[in-house]
């Protein structure tokens, strides 16, 4: 009898283990995508408004060269290939208003290329 209980007692662990594991995914905020397109000499849109503890992908895409993304008081970076999707996955942990630009050379203009991620 009591390797039954024994078993029962078990299983009724993993059970619970399992359920708590369950609940914890589901619990996860889903990640919102948002599309950011980098052409000469604009990225589009140039104001991306987040929600502190939201979970976000910034997809990038550049039609025409090689572009560069970086926000440096958020400590992100990425090259933008063309052709090539560039993926940016993070979780805003504060707010405020924070800078980002292009930082690979893209030709005349490339110093204009810029914008604000805007975190409430």
């Amino acid at each position: 009898m009591r390797a039954d209980r024994r078993r029962l007692l078990v299983g009724g662990v993993a059970l619970l283990a399992g359920a708590a594991a369950g609940v914890g995914v589901l619990a996860q905020a889903k990640e919102r995508v948002i599309p950011v397109v980098a052409r000469k000499f604009v990225f589009l849109p140039s104001v991306i408004q987040l929600k502190k503890g939201e979970p976000v992908v910034l997809e990038f895409t550049a039609p025409e060269v090689v572009m560069g993304f970086s926000a440096p008081d958020l400590k992100l970076r990425t090259d933008i290939i063309p052709g090539v999707p560039a993926r940016v996955r993070f979780t805003p942990d504060k707010t405020g208003t924070f800078p980002f630009l292009c930082d690979i050379f893209c030709g005349d203009g490339h110093e204009g290329m810029n914008g604000t991620i805007v975190v409430s």
